[in-house]
């Protein structure tokens, strides 16, 4: 139905809104079935966060540890031997790749060793 002419003399755009109001809402309810809402989050909600900031604090933990752990053995063993700084050098840089190899397992990115589950 083309829009008519009202007293002023210019077109009438009722007719084309409908339409459009029409084709906005066939386009929603498409939208809605192909991409139905989330639930709505329970009383889990917030602990979700708490089990992030727990995960972080463990990953974090499990790198400073190995850091840690690498540089307090090279410290003994150069105050053992004499061995200069070579000692605490090596074993710092052995903890740190320890704290990572730890980090990486812990978020289950590298299979524990001897693990027969991950086999096959």
């Amino acid at each position: 139905m083309p829009p008519s002419d009202d007293d002023s003399g210019r077109k009438s755009d009722k007719p084309v809104e409908a339409e459009l109001s029409e084709r906005m809402d066939r386009l929603v309810r498409a939208l809605e079935e192909k991409n139905p809402k989330p639930e709505e989050p329970g009383p889990d909600a917030s602990s979700s966060g708490a089990h992030g900031y727990v995960q972080a604090m463990k990953l974090s933990t499990e790198f400073v540890a190995g850091i840690l752990v690498g540089a307090a053995i090279g410290w003994v063993i150069d105050s053992g031997f004499g061995t200069g700084p070579w000692g605490l050098i090596v074993f710092l840089l052995l903890g740190f790749l320890a704290g990572v190899l730890n980090v990486l397992r812990s978020a289950g990115l590298v299979a524990e060793p001897f693990d027969k589950s991950r086999d096959g």
